[in-house]
């Protein structure tokens, strides 16, 4: 009867080892997840942080671009003011030259792009066209020499002068935004797109460390059952172990029981007075007979 309860306990505990093997195979393998997942975690996170880095210079190099597009911006409106006075002094100065010459450039001039207008949007007859080329010609010739004319003001000759040196002036602070503000746009659209790393990064960084918590549960909850094995198996470890010293000891003892009933019998006989044996002797020695 007990070497069938052994047995059956024996098989019980092997199957117990068996699935708390595959429980504990389990839970071993979701830390191993679970400490892959923590290592690509902090290598998103170190990379987090040489993105924020480089933002933050990125935003640094746009913001001094943008300064510096400020600054340019009131150099180059100051030099466009400087030009327009200019421009103002040359036709007031040639206004008050015009008015003493009893020419007015400014009309010839007008008159001039009427009659280029007309020249090329107007039919007309070969005859027409030939005399108006003609005036447009004349006119080209009235405008030049009254040019001629007021160039040989001095006043005139240094504010044309200034005006043209005030141009190229504001053409080139014009040239300096432009380049400040292209530099300023191209770090501004870097750092967008390194907002746009930096989100991903983040969200899938937070995917990561749910993973890793859900992972880590389920890991916990692998363990209680690898546990629970565990105790059942020394439980029956122990109940066998119960069960096999009590056998052993009711074998001891049923040894002993046989070992001094052989001695009393030898003592009977000893006391008859019957002839005993060597063997007989030790055994009632050991029996405490003798």
């Amino acid at each position: 009867m007990d070497a069938e309860s052994i047995k059956l306990m024996r098989k019980e505990k092997n199957d117990f080892q068996q699935k708390a093997n595959e429980f504990k195979k389990k839970r071993d393998d979701l830390h191993e997840k679970s400490k892959k997942m923590a290592k690509e975690r902090d290598e998103l996170n170190a990379k987090i942080r040489k993105i924020r880095n480089e933002i933050t210079d990125h935003k640094k190099r746009r913001d001094d671009y943008n300064e510096r597009v400020k600054h340019a911006k009131e150099q180059r409106n100051i030099v466009l003011k400087n030009h327009f006075d200019l421009k103002k002094k040359i036709k007031d100065l040639e206004r008050d030259k015009s008015s003493a010459s009893g020419v007015n450039l400014n009309r010839l001039k007008q008159n001039l792009r009427k009659l280029e207008n007309e020249q090329m949007t107007q039919p007309m007859s070969p005859d027409k066209e030939k005399k108006l080329i003609e005036t447009i010609k004349e006119t080209h010739m009235q405008i030049k020499e009254e040019e001629e004319e007021l160039n040989k003001d001095p006043r005139l000759k240094k504010a044309i002068e200034e005006k043209i040196l005030m141009k190229q002036k504001a053409e080139k602070q014009h040239e300096i935004v432009e380049k400040m503000a292209k530099k300023a746009q191209d770090e501004h659209q870097i750092m967008v797109e390194l907002l746009g790393q930096l989100d991903n990064n983040i969200r899938r960084t937070s995917e990561i460390q749910e993973e890793i918590v859900m992972t880590k549960i389920e890991a916990d909850n692998v363990h209680k059952e690898f546990i629970e094995y565990v105790n059942k198996i020394h439980e029956l470890e122990k109940n066998i172990s119960g069960i096999e010293k009590k056998r052993d000891h009711r074998k001891k003892m049923e040894t002993v029981s046989a070992a001094k009933k052989e001695a009393y019998d030898i003592y009977e006989k000893f006391k008859k007075g019957e002839k005993l044996s060597t063997e007989d002797i030790m055994i009632l020695q050991k029996a405490g007979l003798l």
